[in-house]
């Protein structure tokens, strides 16, 4: 979407670039054999080391003002490109309505910036319950409607390679508790968004080949595999 003025509120620069039923059952994924990441785990243990707090935006303000329900059934991944924001200081300025945009018919619904995680190398922090509706992807399309967003963070100081191996086991966790297929963990750029030029966006960008999903790409969603081939049966965590 749009960079976004500094908060002075919060002493931080929050220039987002939201590049914004549970089921037992595993998934069916890609075909090809993807050798697990580390030692066998339940859902629980995976999600626990994701090590994910809460700061959930407050219900009924601001990105929540309206109850929106959702089923997910894709996970959009996304990078921040905030180089001075951490997972807390993303969690801040949504919880306080900082991240504004203007709400419009085919644009933004509720007039706030919001999503699911902000990931760093570290923890994952949860701002939005993964059945609510966020707006980080393409306005009123299955983007926002039917997806969990995921940002990945890129301030100074970050590991970003830990930043991503710890999205990818949050996806496989996700993908095993709402049975989403491995095709359906999709970038930013995979949502078109209308009335913007160019509709695609490189994010992503650091997991994008030209702007584009490709090698890199692809090479994440082996990770996201790998992570979903420790998985075994066990307890699931309501989120």
């Amino acid at each position: 979407m749009r960079y976004w003025p500094s908060l002075l509120l919060l002493a931080v620069t929050i220039a987002v670039v939201c590049c914004a039923g549970p089921s037992g059952q595993r998934p069916t994924v890609i075909t090809r054999l993807t050798p697990p990441a580390g030692p066998q785990a339940t859902p629980q243990q995976l999600y626990q080391e994701v090590r994910v707090q809460t700061r959930m935006i407050p219900k009924g303000k601001y990105g929540r003002r309206y109850f929106r329900p959702m089923t997910p059934r894709y996970i959009t991944i996304h990078s921040t490109q905030n180089y001075t924001g951490d997972a807390f200081a993303h969690a801040r300025a949504l919880q306080v309505g900082a991240l504004r945009a203007r709400k419009r018919r085919g644009g933004n619904r509720i007039g706030f910036l919001t999503w699911h995680f902000t990931v760093q190398g570290n923890l994952a922090v949860q701002h939005l319950p993964t059945t609510e509706q966020g707006e980080h992807a393409d306005f009123d399309g299955p983007g926002n409607n039917y997806s969990i967003g995921i940002e990945m963070c890129e301030h100074r100081g970050n590991n970003r390679e830990a930043t991503t191996e710890r999205t990818a086991k949050l996806a496989a966790f996700l993908m095993y508790k709402y049975n989403i297929p491995l095709r359906n963990v999709v970038p930013h750029y995979h949502w078109p968004r209308a009335g913007q030029n160019p509709p695609n966006k490189n994010c992503p960008h650091f997991l994008m080949d030209n702007g584009r999903p490709g090698r890199k790409w692809q090479g994440f969603l082996s990770r996201v595999q790998a992570q979903y081939s420790r998985l075994a049966p066990g307890p699931v965590p309501r989120l």
